[in-house]
């Protein structure tokens, strides 16, 4: 019990070291890397545990930033300046729930859970898995840029949403503000962190992970395997929409970009550097992959890609388990860490 105490102590120092040191620059840095987090817990759910790789999931996370950036454009402009360069005079109706907050907080999750069931259920219903999902997830990432690019009356097109105000009345520059959503991120990070591990250690969580290793077998002893693997797809794109919304207000701006095939094939590759099928490889692997990306960009961009395409084939060729899944194959850091667990 004192142990814990004393580990609990290590952790809130952890998170507000940086609270009380950084400038506000390096902890918007920071806060943008915690969402990063959280988004590669939602692709390792369905990836590391479920054996779905979805290079998609830049949708699910655009659909949650462009919830958050309409409410917060609605808040500084009745009619957004886009708009009315493309000659719109009165707000769509799509519109209208982004007005309020309560229903821009539904919307954050309905739309990535929407999208998700449409794809999911006629996908995984008629058997589709393997690479032939992975395919699709890419070619509906491709649909949906180019729908977004292509209506600039509703959505900013190729610039996206921009020119905010602020948010609860702080300008994104405050140090209040920026202070607030670093703190936020953090306590949805943890919560989403406990909540994965708690779906993982349940009933639905070993049968996810035995649809991964053996899904002919559990079908043959009556699993409906389609119903659990849309349900972990739903989940998933949830938690990435919540990242999404998060992003905007730390950013500030959300924009097509954002659901490329790129920025998806990023989402994968921070959860297979970190350890894939771990919880805290993909949070370790998303923070070092940006701050990595952040150092080298900053003083060598011209070099930072090349690095970065070294860094994840070597990455599989000396740690293919990830980090994190490779310092748990050895005894010493095993036995540590299980009884940090147990205690």
């Amino acid at each position: 019990m004192k142990q814990k105490t004393i580990y609990t102590l290590i952790i809130l120092s952890l998170i507000l070291i940086p609270l009380l040191t950084m400038s506000e620059f390096r902890l918007s840095l920071l806060s943008k890397f915690l969402v990063f987090s959280i988004v590669a817990i939602s692709v390792n759910l369905l990836w590391g545990y479920t054996g779905i790789l979805s290079l998609g999931h830049g949708v699910y996370f655009a659909l949650g930033g462009y919830a958050m950036a309409m409410y917060m454009k609605l808040q500084s402009q009745p009619l957004p300046d886009f708009m009315e360069w493309s000659g719109i005079e009165v707000l769509p109706w799509f519109w209208a729930p982004f007005k309020y907050f309560p229903s821009t907080l539904a919307m954050i999750i309905i739309l990535p859970v929407a999208l998700a069931l449409l794809v999911g259920i006629p996908l995984f219903k008629s058997g589709t898995k393997g690479v032939y999902f992975t395919i699709i997830s890419q070619a509906i990432t491709l649909i949906m840029s180019i729908l977004f690019v292509g209506s600039q009356g509703f959505t900013g097109g190729s610039n996206g949403i921009t020119g905010f105000d602020g948010l609860f009345g702080l300008t994104l520059h405050d140090p209040i503000l920026i202070k607030i959503l670093y703190l936020l991120v953090v306590a949805i990070l943890i919560g989403i962190y406990f909540l994965s591990k708690f779906m993982l250690n349940s009933h639905g969580g070993t049968i996810i992970q035995a649809i991964r290793d053996r899904e002919t077998r559990l079908r043959f002893l009556g699993y409906k395997t389609d119903s659990f693997k849309i349900i972990t797809l739903a989940t998933s794109a949830a938690i990435c929409g919540i990242a999404g919304a998060l992003f905007v207000p730390i950013v500030g701006i959300i924009s097509p970009s954002i659901m490329s095939i790129l920025m998806s094939t990023e989402f994968v590759i921070w959860v297979a550097i970190g350890g894939r099928a771990t919880l805290l490889g993909p949070i370790v692997g998303a923070i070092l992959i940006n701050y990595a990306k952040t150092s080298f960009s900053e003083s060598m961009p011209e070099y930072w890609w090349y690095f970065y395409g070294f860094l994840f084939i070597a990455a599989t060729i000396i740690v293919p388990k990830g980090i994190v899944g490779t310092l748990l194959e050895k005894k010493w850091f095993n036995n540590t860490f299980n009884k940090l667990k147990n205690e």
